[in-house]
């Protein structure tokens, strides 16, 4: 219940569309209601008395009803699934906010493929199951209700033998419903695998095709596939089940309602005419009922869905805006490391790093593959909290900083080039939405991108393809250089930012590089050691620890770890 309350309350601001439903469901519940009622006198008009007045009349009355009877069916079904259709939408918007949301770690515990089956099929089972919540409720609903009066009213004792053996319904609906929940979120969970398979192989399918892969990964996906049969296969089972079930169980009703109520027309008790009028009302009300049970299975899928859909939702934030922020006001720039530990789950990537960063000082992070290089430049964005120490942007700890406070202080240049299915200039301008042409290509002269670009079909307006696939790494590379050169951020973060580049455009780049640098805090890391040379200060990381700290020459001097990868590299 707590599950359908929550769904009902985004249908709030579509109060009167479901209003309008109402209305039109009752004149939909009235019109099969008043047919029911009228077989009585119509037969005892036509047939007992002759009227012939009547028996002309009733074709005419009959399209007329059935013609106000499509309206209202029309109304109601329309403003009904409109509502539930905007309701769903508002339900999709929240998880995609949601989950755009949520701190860095929730992306890597879960994979794309299943994030994105959360907003997909998952809010696409709600979707179908709330039609069936609102339609059958009122709609039937109303109908049943309607039917219902009608038979009691004719006849109280046929009409307990046909209500007793309603209740019998809910105990094996119940029963099925429960275990086609159960399935229906087994089955998304599935499905969320498959999409996860279809995201990585379409994503990698250069890979796929370089390795000969095509074979295999077309085995795991059947595999894959064929799990979500087996798990849709049973919730078939027992929605076939159901219908079969419950008419055995009415039948019961029908033929105790047949027998009584033939005895009392031949007994004299009752008239033909009354009979016919009750077994009409009878047959039209076991149809709602139907309806409403079998809705209960689609009922369950919306629920099992919904409640994978409401983890997301209420999925908590780790990373936070603190409830009394420091205005940070003019950032100088400085950032500081103070005794920071970072633990991933169980396991320990940082102890106890300690370094400083003043402003307009390069400070380059330098270790092997896996040391923690990425992660200590990951803390300083909070994209992760440390778990021990503390992180500073001119002395005052990042998490007493709004998240935009913070962020609006850091450039960062990933080695991931990450590029969307956009425009060039809208690219760029993810560094600063508001930014004029004149700025964006002022960015793109200082990132060395200017020229390639204007050789692009349209230049700036130029859509690159998902991900930048038009783009060689290098030319993506630089237009990552150039968002981060118009953000004109106080604190630079470069992850790699050289690694995809070729000598030329290194070179050219290492010179954008060097005139943003100038009055910036900037931290480099660089398996490149030429890149970082002439850096103010390089940290060398290895396992998680700071092992040695200096400039170039200070650690060459040393003979330490340091010296080793220099030996590596320049050998």
């Amino acid at each position: 219940m707590d599950t359908f309350k929550r769904i009902l309350h985004y249908s709030k601001p579509y109060w009167w569309r479901i209003v309008i439903s109402m209305a039109a469901s009752l004149c939909v519940g009235g019109t099969d209601a008043a047919i029911a009622w009228m077989v009585e006198p119509l037969l005892k008009k036509i047939f007992s008395e002759r009227d012939m007045t009547i028996f002309i009349l009733v074709p005419v009355a009959l399209i007329i009803v059935f013609l106000f009877r499509g309206v209202a069916r029309f109304l109601q079904g329309y403003y009904v699934q409109t509502a539930g259709q905007l309701a769903i939408q508002d339900i999709r918007n929240e998880v995609y906010r949601k989950q755009i949301g949520l701190p860095l770690r929730y992306f890597t515990d879960n994979p794309t493929g299943t994030l994105m089956s959360r907003i997909m099929s998952d809010v696409g089972q709600m979707q179908q199951g709330v039609a069936n919540i609102v339609t059958s409720l009122l709609r039937d609903g109303v109908t049943a209700i309607g039917l219902l009066g009608v038979i009691f009213y004719r006849n109280w004792q046929l009409a307990l033998i046909t209500f007793i053996v309603l209740p019998l319904t809910a105990v094996p609906a119940q029963k099925i419903g429960k275990r086609i929940k159960n399935l229906a979120k087994q089955s998304l969970g599935q499905m969320g695998e498959i999409t996860s398979i279809l995201q990585e192989t379409f994503s990698g399918i250069k890979v796929v095709k370089a390795f000969r892969q095509e074979k295999s990964v077309v085995d795991r996906f059947s595999r894959t596939n064929l799990g979500l049969y087996r798990y849709l296969r049973k919730s078939i089972k027992y929605e076939s089940l159901h219908t079969p079930i419950m008419e055995i169980i009415t039948s019961f009703g029908v033929a105790g309602v047949i027998w009584f109520g033939g005895s009392q027309v031949m007994d004299g008790k009752m008239t033909a005419p009354e009979f016919f009028s009750f077994l009409t009302a009878m047959v039209m009300l076991y149809g709602p009922i139907k309806k409403v049970l079998s809705a209960y299975n689609t009922v369950q899928q919306a629920m099992g869905a919904a409640e994978r859909v409401f983890e997301v939702i209420d999925h908590p934030a780790d990373i936070q805006d603190p409830p009394d922020p420091v205005e940070p006001g003019m950032v100088r720039g400085s950032v500081e490391l103070r005794n920071v530990s970072f633990r991933y789950d169980d396991e320990e990537v940082l102890r106890d790093v300690s370094f400083t960063a003043g402003r307009g000082e390069v400070v380059a992070l330098v270790g092997p593959s896996g040391a923690g290089k990425t992660t200590v430049m990951s803390l300083i964005p909070r994209f992760y909290d440390v778990t021990g120490g503390a992180v500073l942007i001119d002395g005052i700890d990042v998490r007493r900083l709004r998240l935009d406070d913070l962020l609006c202080q850091i450039a960062l240049v990933d080695q991931e080039t990450i590029l969307f299915n956009e425009t060039i200039a809208n690219n760029i301008r993810l560094g600063n939405p508001d930014a004029t042409l004149e700025e964006v290509e002022r960015a793109a002269r200082s990132a060395f991108a200017h020229d390639f670009i204007m050789e692009m079909p349209e230049g700036y307006d130029t859509n690159i393809g998902d991900r930048g696939v038009r783009l060689s790494g290098g030319q993506r590379q630089r237009l990552c250089i150039a968002r981060a050169i118009l953000k004109n951020a106080p604190i630079l973060l470069l992850d790699e930012a050289t690694s995809a580049l070729d000598t030329e455009s290194e070179h050219m780049v290492q010179q954008a590089l060097t005139n943003l640098m100038k009055n910036r805090t900037t931290l480099v890391i660089a398996h490149r050691l030429s890149t970082v040379l002439h850096a103010d200060r390089i940290v060398v990381i290895d396992k998680g620890e700071v092992v040695e700290v200096g400039t170039n020459d200070e650690l060459l001097a040393r003979d330490g770890l340091y010296r080793k990868l220099y030996d590596m590299q320049f050998k």
